[in-house]
């Protein structure tokens, strides 16, 4: 039987006012009780390991759900589901059931690869608001970078590429060191990858540090939100990350209604996509 671990909190609008701070979007009326944008439950019931169940990529190692399928193995956040039930209010307290779906073993192009598939559920005032599901990869370790992100941003800069300029229907963040360290800060993610330059060079093979994939997935999600686009409950946020995003390369966010549905993309600013999602209303 999967393990299944829970975790209580009591929502506290400081973590949202601190999101909306750092990207500059604007809040709901928390103090009324309008519930968190969509995907902002990531900020809440975070798992705090010891720091002596850290591995030395900044991942847990133990006492976590998931724990790495092996030891020494490389992840990836590759994409996932979430399911808006309802809102996820500030005042009260949440709480989330995390388990294990599934777990496969496959070889690609890097070797052998390990997809897990993590469940969560949140859980407010007696009913299910989220129900989430989380797509990672485990890759085993190389000496070289990884084929798709190998030498990309050498290459721009050397070929004298032409930005292409965010559209009016885009949003552009600025990717730099100091954002993704804060975003890694609300998060409580650890993985050096993203605030560390030099293991990120050295030990994973990247060309500077990579931009998280949740910032991206929340990105789309906020562009939505921008343009009065539906994501309102319930709706269906399937999202995909289909390549990596350096710190070097902007984050360009898109959102357009089509077929009673919202697509999302992100690029960066060469128009190279590093992340879709697709919000559907139900009913």
């Amino acid at each position: 039987m999967n393990e299944v671990t829970e975790r209580s909190e009591f929502i506290l609008p400081t973590p949202a006012q601190a999101l909306g701070a750092l990207l500059g979007v604007p809040l709901p009326d928390l103090d009324a009780g309008e519930g968190l944008p969509l995907t902002w439950h990531w900020l809440y019931m975070l798992e705090r390991p010891a720091q002596t169940d850290l591995g030395r990529d900044g991942h847990p190692i133990r006492g976590a759900v998931p724990a790495p399928p092996r030891p020494g193995l490389r992840r990836m956040w590759a994409g996932g589901q979430v399911r808006s039930l309802g809102p996820l209010r500030c005042g009260e307290v949440a709480t989330r059931r995390t388990a294990v779906l599934s777990t496969r073993e496959k070889t690609g192009r890097t070797g052998r690869l390990t997809f897990v598939a993590v469940s969560h559920q949140i859980s407010q005032s007696g009913r299910v608001v989220v129900e989430e599901r989380q797509d990672l990869v485990y890759r085993e370790p190389t000496a070289e970078r990884p084929p798709e992100t190998r030498g990309e941003a050498e290459r721009e800069r050397e070929s004298g590429f032409v930005p292409q300029p965010p559209g009016h229907d885009e949003w552009c963040i600025e990717v730099t060191p100091t954002l993704l360290f804060r975003f890694s800060a609300l998060t409580y993610n650890a993985h050096r990858i993203h605030y560390d330059r030099d293991y990120a060079r050295e030990v994973e093979g990247y060309p500077g540090l990579v931009t998280h994939g949740p910032l991206q997935i929340l990105a789309m999600a906020e562009t939505a939100r921008a343009r009065g686009l539906p994501t309102q409950d319930p709706l269906t946020y399937e999202y995909r990350l289909v390549s990596a995003l350096f710190e070097d390369q902007g984050l360009i966010a898109r959102a357009t209604p089509g077929d009673g549905q919202v697509h999302t993309s992100v690029r960066d600013v060469t128009g190279r996509q590093t992340a879709r999602g697709t919000i559907t209303t139900e009913g």
